[in-house]
């Protein structure tokens, strides 16, 4: 029997270092140029959609692929925009977790009052090194054919009213609208208010009919649409930060090229490094914005003291987060609190 012939030691490792070089540029090499669709729940200029087309200007930047942007409006209410993603007609969504609660009822642990952090430090390594976020939740929306890829916040929630109110005594009675989430219903009531879901786009309407007496959506968005225009008020009663997911259609997501997932990745990550400073900055210039388009609005803050009832109030939402979620809602509140202090001990 003829003995085997074997290339020298140094031609082989020549050969196979060869063969390694060839297989990283098979995995790393771009796919086909693609159409990826992203939807958003606001405009273009609105938190949610500068975010979007950065991440659209990174993935474009690095590939061949586009990225088309549908802002809010152009397909549909929030519900529609996850059915959309779910069925894969969508690549990409934003949506606050206020939305996706009926779907996902943990995902309204970022709805409850006096949990999330007020100092940006905190905010910033919270929404960076979560375990809530980036392993329960992960795990969460891929139950429902979702990627979750990232949270971010996207500012302090203000409370716009016709009339001032300091305390619970002053809500009685008053309605406010709030997101479809039974929790929030929940919450609004402790608060002493009659809590009313409604679309996003018939806030306005609500307000100028007085068929509603208030809202809460964060500082930005109070600007944008213009909301203080049928407004006296806005108070500041530091309940929450308002949150928001980014999400890929699971089955898009796994099935793609690993180089576009280290692309996809890649975006998700500067994207969210650069809005999570920016939203600061655009609170701001939203409150001189609106003092300036409308002077005599009334900013109020309320006092810690003043808060107080607020916050007591804020545990029977606690509880109603539970009663609703049972043992899994139990153990994703543990883990963000343990995470929260995380944030504050970093």
């Amino acid at each position: 029997m003829k003995k085997p012939q074997y290339l020298p030691f140094p031609e082989r490792f020549v050969l196979f270092s060869f063969f390694c070089l060839l297989m990283q540029l098979f995995i790393t090499l771009p796919s086909k140029a693609d159409t990826w669709r992203y939807a958003t729940e606001e405009s273009s200029t609105d938190i949610q959609g500068v975010y979007a087309n950065f991440f659209k200007k990174i993935i474009e930047e690095n590939s061949g692929h586009k990225v088309l942007i549908y802002p809010f409006g152009t397909l549909g209410e929030s519900t529609d925009l996850l059915e959309q993603a779910q069925a894969g007609l969508l690549q990409f969504v934003d949506q606050s977790p206020g939305f996706t609660g009926t779907l996902i009822p943990e995902a309204q642990v970022f709805l409850l009052p006096y949990v999330l952090p007020e100092k940006h430090s905190e905010i910033v390594y919270f929404f960076k090194n979560s375990k809530t976020i980036h392993k329960t939740f992960y795990q969460l929306y891929a139950e429902q054919d979702l990627t979750l890829l990232t949270m971010f916040p996207e500012g302090n929630v203000a409370i716009t009213t016709r009339e001032v109110f300091r305390s619970k005594e002053d809500l009685a009675g008053m309605k406010i609208r709030v997101m479809s989430s039974p929790l929030l219903v929940e919450t609004y009531k402790a608060f002493g208010a009659v809590p009313t879901p409604l679309p996003t786009g018939e806030i306005f309407g609500a307000l100028q009919t007085n068929m509603i007496q208030g809202q809460e959506n964060p500082w930005f968005y109070l600007e944008s649409a213009k909301l203080y225009e049928v407004s006296n008020v806005i108070t500041e009663i530091g309940h929450n930060l308002y949150t928001t997911a980014v999400m890929a259609n699971k089955k898009f997501y796994e099935n793609s090229s690993v180089a576009d997932q280290l692309l996809i990745k890649k975006a998700t990550k500067e994207a969210t490094d650069f809005i999570i400073e920016y939203q600061k900055k655009l609170e701001l210039i939203a409150k001189l914005e609106i003092k300036k388009a409308k002077p005599n609005i009334q900013y109020i803050t309320l006092t810690d003291a003043e808060r107080e009832p607020f916050r007591q109030a804020a545990k029977i939402a606690q509880a109603k987060f539970i009663e609703m979620t049972g043992s899994s809602g139990k153990e994703v509140l543990r883990q963000l609190q343990e995470d929260l202090n995380d944030a504050k001990h970093h």
